[in-house]
Order: C-alpha cells, then structure tokens, then sequence
C-alpha cells in the first residue's frame, strides 16, 4: 500500500504542475516532494510525470492514476493515516527510528504496556544511530537529537540530552580524580570518530551556574559507536564522554562512576519527531502521547539531566 505523503505528492505535483508549488502546500521541501513522487513511480512502475526545468506534465498513465483517485484523496488519507478501526481504535504499522542503546535500554520497555492499550498498532521499530527522514524514508516518527526540523517536521520536548564524563571505579582506582574538566586530559580518553565528518568529538562542560570550560579528552581509544564507549568504560579502558541515558543505569547501579560530577555538556534535548500533517495518524498520535506520559511517570528528563542540585554545586565551578 502506497504511503499518504507519496500519494499527496503526486495530486498536489498534479494539480499546480510543479514540485515547489505542492512543497508549499504540503509544508513539505520541494526535494521531499520530488523524492515522493519518484517513489510512488518505482513501486508502480511507471512514470507519471514528464519533466522539464519549467513545468512538470503528466504522461497518459500518470492522468489515468490522477483520475482514478483524485475525488477519493480524502478516504484514501483516512485509510492510510490509519484514522480509526472500525472499533475505533488506532491501528496500523508503527515504523519509528531511535538509537540503539537509548531505544532498546528506556523505550523498548514501555512497549508491553503500549501494546496492551493498542493491541491493532504493529511495530516496525529500527535502532540506528543516524538521523533519518522521516518523510522521504516513510517513518512516523524519530526519537532522538538534531534532526532538522524540515517544513513539515515538529519535535516535542521529551529530557535534556547532557553529556557527563564517566569511568569505571576498577580504573580510578590509584588515580587522583580531576578538580575540572581541564584535568580530565590526564587519563585515557574513549572517543567517538563521527562516521558523517570522520572528526572526533569534544565537549565544552558547564557546571550549575552556566560557567564553561573546555574538556577535551586524550584520544587513547576511538571507536564509532557509543555502546562502544560505554563497554570500554565498563572495561576499566579509561574515561567516556557520554549522554546520561546511555549510562544511566551503570550510573545507577555503581558500574560507572562520575568524574567532575557538577559540570556536564549540553548537547541540547531529545525529542519525538514527527510530521504536523492535519490528520496526523491517530497510531502516531497514540505512541507520542504514551512516550511522553512514560517519561513523566518514570521521570526521565530529571534522571537524564546531568546538573546536580544547587548548593556544593555552585562551589565547585568548571
């Protein structure tokens, strides 16, 4: 079955005879547009448009479909969008992307409970540590950090995405533990090279009162994943820079520890994305509320957030 963004593509692309014109529309980018339109193409199997630096046309296959469901554009939204069941009920393949370590440690286990309540909403969850498109790819949602925020894209606030230096208790033991992020070059650093820039990232903490100051690690092991990171940590191999959620647990359970505990980097918050159509999909609209409402029960944005309470806090700047 065809998605509702490729066939709002092609009618829209149809009726003002340009990509840019349906974009505009659709609050859509006029290359997701033209992405959706070669897409519906592909799976059908012929090409519905001809095209030319100053207008698009339709071919005689591509007025045949227009016709065929046209004046059925508003059902076949319904349909698609998975409104309603005839109970009802939301229903319909859930296909969200998140990371692999924050999915399947604090997401994935909230899905029993989600499915209880929505036994008609089928999961197609992907771990990946990349930001996707969500319109072009066909995703109802995204859960993480940085996407662009594209016309027709919106993020719903769900934690804090701060990142604090950790090491394992086996490898401080017998070393002095930094008085500010500047010391952490003192000890192995674990570092992530990113696989997009091919550049090592390193972090500027803050402590309570906003103060900063540069922590850059010692590379002394790379690798290209955070559980990565976190296992070497784990391992005694030296010390991490990671977002609270992918330590959380090890924080929690004394596997970790935490150097310079009063500063942590901001690297801005982790969000739901997912698409403002005007009939949002009533399986997305369910899955972003239950997400929400578990992180509130849970209170995950505190246990994410990487500031201490004020007081020794304020008298321990970076």
């Amino acid at each position: 079955m065809e998605t509702l963004a490729n066939l709002e593509s092609f009618i829209r692309s149809a009726e003002h005879g340009s990509f840019s014109e349906a974009a505009r529309r659709l609050a859509l980018t006029p290359a997701a547009v033209s992405r959706n339109v070669a897409m519906l193409e592909r799976n059908l199997g012929v090409r519905l448009f001809h095209r030319s630096t100053r207008k698009l046309t339709l071919t005689e296959a591509g007025e045949v479909f227009r016709l065929a469901i046209a004046e059925n554009l508003e059902g076949i939204q319904a349909a698609i969008a998975g409104i309603a069941t005839d109970s009802g009920e939301p229903a319909g393949t859930l296909r969200i992307s998140m990371a692999p370590t924050f999915g399947v440690t604090h997401v994935l286990p909230m899905l029993p409970g989600f499915l209880a309540r929505y036994p008609r909403i089928k999961p197609e969850w992907h771990f990946q540590n990349r930001a996707v498109d969500l319109i072009a790819e066909g995703y109802d949602a995204a859960i993480g950090g940085g996407f662009d925020l594209s016309p027709g894209i919106v993020a719903r606030t769900l934690a804090p995405a701060h990142i604090v230096a950790v090491a394992s208790p086996a490898y401080m033991e017998g070393r002095v533990a930094p008085l500010d992020p500047v010391g952490l070059a003192s000890l192995d650093g674990i570092v992530m090279r990113s696989l997009q820039t091919g550049r090592v990232r390193h972090w500027a903490m803050r402590d309570a009162a906003g103060r900063e100051m540069a922590a850059t690690l010692t590379e002394r092991i790379i690798v290209n994943d955070p559980s990565a990171m976190r296992e070497a940590a784990l391992l005694g191999l030296g010390v991490a820079m990671l977002a609270m959620p992918d330590v959380l647990p090890a924080l929690e359970s004394g596997a970790l520890i935490r150097l310079v505990p009063h500063c942590y980097a901001d690297a801005g918050a982790i969000s739901v994305y997912y698409a403002s159509r005007t009939l949002l999909p009533a399986k997305t609209r369910a899955f972003v509320d239950w997400l929400a409402h578990g992180f509130k029960v849970q209170r995950l944005a505190e246990r994410f957030a990487g500031r201490l309470g004020s007081g020794s806090a304020q008298d321990q700047g970076c």
